[in-house]
């Protein structure tokens, strides 16, 4: 019995030693909880800073690869205006003309860089009026390193400056192509300088500034698509040409004396740096290093490739043969009518464009200009005017949000959306635009004409440019 008892107090013992104990319970359980605590807190930090400085570093990197984007598309769209129009436009004047006509583009180099310095970017970009910016930019003040968000939210504001300041320096040159051969020197500079401020200004704003009136991105009431100038550049221009065309006259001896060019070979250097250029003129006007700048990139091309071919093949069905002449115009016309689609159109609309563009300025060129028989130089009027106007109508039919939802994910863009509406906001830019460029075109001719006057003499005009405007021959043939 002894035995068996002691049996029974062994066993007891035995398994209250196997049990835990309850006192130890909780320090076993909250002990690692409390160790664990500071160690999650430790580790998440370090996690969180890490995400952190891998977005400030992605942002940087985008930045950098915009910044270097627009930079490099500035300097293409400053190698369209000289070299490249210098280029062009010198080939297509008479020899005694040459270094007059280049003169013009670069002294436009010159001269509107120091305006857009002191007011130009201000009213183009200042402030929020429908029609005209405000000084706040005035000087540059406030144009540093730091983005402007309503325009380009990943580049210093200086870049878009500069970038848009290629813009300005281009425009105006354009219309030297219709006062070619007779305008003097000094009244072309201070024509193009009013010009520059009381025109291109004002459509710059309205397009492309914040509240401007056809802003389609930033609160207009007539949202009008333009990427990248059909009507800020080339319709002003090539209106505005047509009308110093008319107002200074005719060339003396035009149209019975024969003028050809005196060298297609510069007129072809010319275009083909135009053609290159305007990569950054329009792929460039996505302001970003993106896949809307590839889009760009490509409509353009093909669009000049396209009309190429159309001008050359309606030269051909004429006169039986192409020409070089033909076929740079026509590289020209397309690249100018692609300009306000570029950033809204796919590459198959992009070649309808650009066909389309070659044939109708080529009819512009050798059937109306001679049924009114105006005497626009080097066709401005014809390239730019008809260009970018046949452009920006043909914008409106093809833009698509598949390219470019600038209204918004989901909303139809252009007519190829099912928003045929939007060919009439592109009309209401179109007028306003030929508006703009005629009345002020011919108000500042009248002011010019009166304080230096616009047309050498006579005589001048038969020696030619080179030597009475500026003492000096582009060939020494003696030497």
């Amino acid at each position: 019995m002894r035995h068996m008892v002691w049996k029974c107090c062994l066993l007891i013992t035995m398994v209250l030693a196997a049990l835990p104990l309850p006192a130890q319970q909780p320090s076993a359980s909250v002990s690692p909880s409390s160790q664990s605590s500071p160690s999650v807190s430790q580790v998440s930090n370090p996690v969180n800073d890490k995400l952190a400085q891998l977005d400030q570093h992605v942002a940087a990197a985008q930045s950098s690869a915009d910044n270097a984007w627009m930079l490099v598309s500035a300097a293409l769209v400053l190698m369209m205006t000289g070299p490249g129009l210098a280029l062009f436009y010198g080939g297509l004047v008479r020899r005694k003309n040459t270094l007059a006509i280049m003169m013009q583009s670069f002294m436009l180099m010159a001269v509107i860089t120091v305006m857009w310095a002191l007011v130009g970017y201000s009213l183009c970009f200042g402030g929020n009026g429908p029609v005209i910016g405000g000084f706040e930019h005035a000087f540059l003040r406030g144009v540093g390193a730091e983005p402007n968000a309503d325009y380009a939210g990943t580049i210093p504001q200086m870049t878009f400056m500069v970038y848009q300041l290629m813009f300005a320096i281009i425009t105006p040159a354009l219309i030297t192509g219709a006062t070619a051969e007779r305008m003097k020197f000094s009244g072309t500079v201070l024509f193009l300088v009013l010009w520059f401020l009381v025109v291109y200004a004002p459509l710059a704003h309205m397009v492309w500034g914040k509240g401007g009136l056809l802003n389609a991105a930033l609160g207009g009431k007539f949202p009008t698509l333009d990427f990248a100038g059909g009507t800020v550049v080339h319709i002003s221009s090539g209106v505005s040409a047509l009308v110093c065309a008319l107002y200074l006259g005719k060339r003396t001896g035009f149209p019975k004396q024969p003028m050809p060019p005196h060298s297609l070979v510069l007129s072809f250097i010319g275009a083909c740096l135009l053609w290159v250029g305007w990569f950054g003129f329009n792929a460039g006007s996505a302001l970003a290093s993106s896949p809307l700048a590839t889009s760009a990139f490509v409509a353009t091309h093909f669009a000049a490739a396209a009309a190429a071919l159309s001008w050359s093949a309606a030269e051909w069905i004429k006169n039986g043969r192409a020409s070089a002449l033909g076929a740079i115009s026509g590289a020209v016309a397309g690249l100018v009518a692609i300009t306000p689609a570029a950033g809204f159109v796919a590459p198959m609309p992009a070649l309808v464009i650009g066909f389309v563009a070659g044939a109708f300025c080529y009819w512009m060129v050798t059937r109306i200009k001679a049924i009114f028989g105006y005497d626009d130089a080097l066709d401005a009027f014809g390239v730019h005017g008809a260009g970018g106007t046949i452009g920006a109508l043909l914008t409106g039919v093809f833009a698509t949000q598949v390219v470019n939802p600038i209204f918004g994910p989901g909303k139809a863009v252009g007519g190829s959306d099912g928003h045929w509406g939007q060919i009439g906001n592109q009309l209401v830019g179109i007028l306003i635009a030929w508006s703009f460029a005629l009345v002020g075109t011919l108000v500042l001719l009248k002011i010019v004409d009166l304080i230096t006057g616009l047309r050498v003499t006579e005589d001048e005009e038969i020696e030619g440019l080179d030597i009475t405007q500026h003492g000096e021959e582009a060939y020494n043939l003696e030497s």
